[in-house]
């Protein structure tokens, strides 16, 4: 083809369908790429540090608990730790027994006193006017016994002797023989006043036929007297039946007289209602005596006194301060006046480190030095005690002094050096061997093994895969191999937890007893 027919046009490439791609990269690479690298970024930040974010879960602990089996020589001093001393076993509350306002306290802190004797005063005088009222109440209730005892004895003899039935009795016989004796009378009287009758009757025929040879008034006086004797006769003949059921209810009344002479029913009564009202009475007589005496025991318990011999240890209550006494609702101290202690009975307090606790034997001897003294004191163990404290990683052990002097007392502070016991091995070296255990119920299991979860020093979360040996009797189970003497058990629920969590503690546990 001739150089002047090339058509250079056709070389040329359309690119009208890609004009817009380069501004559609700038925006990809300037802000969706940036922001899928921030956002990977910040999903693999909170997937790694998510549960450090959230707050820490609080937890209580104790610690490992350490036995060492060890022989020294009698006398070897093996660790020493600071107490203070205190009452063996513990001080004595002085209570006032009867509620009051404290008028005067009658010691001083520090006083030597007796049994018995005074240590306060309480107002006295409410008291001293309920024994007055008690006294008038009691002497009322004698008076009404001695009434019901009259009563009763009034009783006793009108059943044993019903001299007063006897005499009803005796006038009701009277009288039904009066009666009969009027009943058998009546029909000679009748019979006179019939002959009476016809007498009159008579004398006035003979009167009236005589006519005037006779006054008028003999003839009315003949008269009168037929008239009289004829009404006698018929008042009389009237009389039988009344006097017949006269002598009928006389005989009812004599019968019921015996018959109640016989059953003494009213005095049977009288002297039961007699008796219950002496019983009554010396009930309330006896009541009255129950409330002089604790009258009296109120005004007596305004003074307080002291239980035992010793010294007194601190005044709890001031002169104007109200004591309860022994109310039911009053609170534990609100009675108590002052306390005290017996000065040759005192004991030490003394912090032991958890890691000597093992070294610690009951009876064993204590040297216990304290400024107070210018010797040392002699002192033997009584017994290791549930209060550890977490902070100082000590539990507190109890140290009775023997034969403590006059110059010591409580809460002065003291350095224990506790000392070997003796033993039955006569060996010049001693030997030790060192036994870790922790509490059986906190040992978990899972199928790779028993482990357990401990706090470390940063408070952390750590899970320690255990060996375990044996468990003995107080439930302690031995550690071979997993834990640390300074390790801190977990006590409290785990549930949620993880190796590496940040925890908070809170205190020891003071349900899970120590091993001894």
């Amino acid at each position: 083809m001739p150089e002047s027919q090339l058509d250079l046009s056709r070389l040329a490439i359309d690119r009208s369908s890609t004009v817009k791609a380069p501004g559609r990269k700038r925006w990809l690479l300037r802000y969706v790429f940036p922001f899928s690298i921030v956002s990977g970024f910040l999903v693999l930040l909170g997937s790694s540090a998510g549960r450090q974010l959230l707050p820490a879960q609080k937890v209580t602990v104790i610690p490992v608990i350490v036995k060492r089996g060890e022989v020294q020589r009698q006398g070897t001093a093996l660790f020493q730790a600071a107490g203070w001393i205190e009452p063996c076993p513990t001080s004595v509350s002085v209570a006032a027994l009867a509620p009051g306002v404290i008028e005067k306290l009658l010691v001083v802190e520090g006083q030597q006193v007796a049994q018995g004797e005074s240590v306060a005063r309480l107002l006295a005088i409410d008291s001293e006017l309920a024994v007055e009222q008690a006294e008038a109440k009691l002497a009322i209730r004698e008076a009404q016994l001695h009434g019901a005892q009259a009563e009763s004895d009034a009783a006793v003899i009108r059943l044993q002797k019903p001299v007063h039935l006897q005499v009803q009795f005796a006038d009701a016989q009277s009288m039904l023989a009066r009666a009969n004796t009027e009943m058998e009378k009546l029909p000679f009287r009748i019979e006179a006043a019939e002959a009476n009758l016809e007498f009159t009757l008579r004398s006035l025929e003979g009167k009236q036929s005589a006519e005037s040879a006779i006054a008028g008034v003999i003839v009315q006086r003949a008269i009168r007297d037929h008239a009289t004797a004829h009404a006698e006769l018929k008042e009389l003949t009237r009389r039988v039946p009344n006097l017949k059921r006269e002598v009928e209810a006389l005989q009812g009344k004599v019968d019921a007289l015996r018959q109640q002479l016989d059953l003494l029913v009213e005095e049977n009564e009288q002297l039961q209602q007699a008796t219950a009202r002496v019983a009554s009475s010396t009930a309330h007589r006896n009541e009255a005596r129950l409330v002089l005496r604790r009258a009296k025991l109120n005004l007596e318990r305004t003074v307080i006194r002291a239980p035992i011999a010793g010294r007194i240890l601190r005044l709890v209550a001031l002169p104007g301060a109200r004591v309860m006494g022994l109310d039911q609702n009053a609170g534990h101290s609100s009675s108590t006046v002052v306390e005290m202690y017996d000065p040759t009975k005192l004991q030490v307090r003394a912090d032991v480190r958890l890691e000597h606790v093992t070294m610690v034997l009951p009876g064993a001897p204590v040297a216990i030095e304290t400024a107070s003294s210018g010797h040392e004191l002699r002192g033997r163990v009584l017994q290791t005690t549930s209060s550890a404290n977490i902070q100082k990683n000590t539990l507190e052990v109890k140290v009775e002094l023997i034969e403590p002097p006059p110059t010591v007392s409580p809460e002065m502070l003291v350095t224990a050096t506790f000392h070997a016991p003796q033993t039955v091995s006569t060996s010049a070296k001693p030997t030790e061997t060192a036994r870790i255990l922790m509490p059986e119920q906190l040992i978990r299991s899972e199928d790779d093994g028993s482990f357990a979860w401990v706090v470390d020093s940063g408070n952390r979360v750590a899970r320690k895969v255990l060996t375990l040996g044996e468990t003995d009797q107080d439930g302690l189970t031995e550690i071979i191999e997993g834990l640390n003497v300074t390790d801190k058990l977990i006590s409290s629920d785990v549930n949620g937890i993880q190796a590496g969590d940040v925890v908070v503690v809170g205190g020891e546990d003071q349900a899970i007893g120590m091993g001894r």
